[in-house]
């Protein structure tokens, strides 16, 4: 059990070391918050999706952005797209499960929003059409995925690759960067 422990601990350490000294992926991380920012000082909105574990991080960090992440301030519009539960269960059985996102954005995704679809593996495929569509609307996609990026390697404008394919680390790199990101953008739009 212990062992158990201590590796987890450690792989953690070392993924996060290795993001920590990756410069591609710092500047990645500051062009995210610019991303973030312009879109809301330009009155847009924020959207996440993902499925399952990722689907739990979107809600999270939309939170985050939505109520306060250090400090009192106004809120800021962010939402994941799966919170709707009786729009996902009618449309994933009327059409398909892997329409639910894409379909909830052609009705609300407008030029300048911005979606973070979350995917370890980058290949979900209602993630991945979720992108589609916001591209097609004009809006600025952000993919966070594991070391292989999947299909939203291509689709998205920037694209945050975790260097791992153990997917509870990845999401727990996607959560201590998407803190990072909310903590950055509330500063900067609110600064104190």
């Amino acid at each position: 059990m212990q062992s158990t422990i201590r590796k987890n601990l450690q792989n953690a350490i070392d993924l996060k070391q290795q993001l920590l000294s990756d410069e591609f992926t710092v500047n990645l991380i500051v062009e995210m918050t610019e991303a973030i920012v312009r879109a809301y000082r330009n009155g847009r909105k924020v959207f996440f999706c993902g499925n399952g574990g990722s689907a739990a991080d979107a809600q999270h960090l939309a939170a985050e952005l939505s109520g306060r992440y250090y400090y009192d301030r106004p809120a800021l519009f962010a939402e994941a797209l799966h919170v709707n539960t009786s729009y996902i269960t009618a449309v994933a059985n009327d059409y398909s499960f892997d329409d639910v996102y894409a379909r909830w954005i052609t009705a609300i995704g407008q030029e300048g929003d911005v979606l973070i679809a979350m995917s370890t593996s980058g290949n979900s495929p209602n993630v991945v059409k979720a992108v589609a569509q916001a591209n097609e609307n004009g809006m600025v996609t952000i993919g966070f995925t594991g070391a292989d990026g999947g299909a939203l390697k291509e689709a998205c404008d920037l694209i945050l690759r975790v260097p791992s394919t153990d997917t509870p680390r990845i999401q727990e790199c996607h959560m201590h960067i998407g803190h990072t990101l909310c903590e950055i953008v509330e500063a900067t739009i609110f600064p104190r």
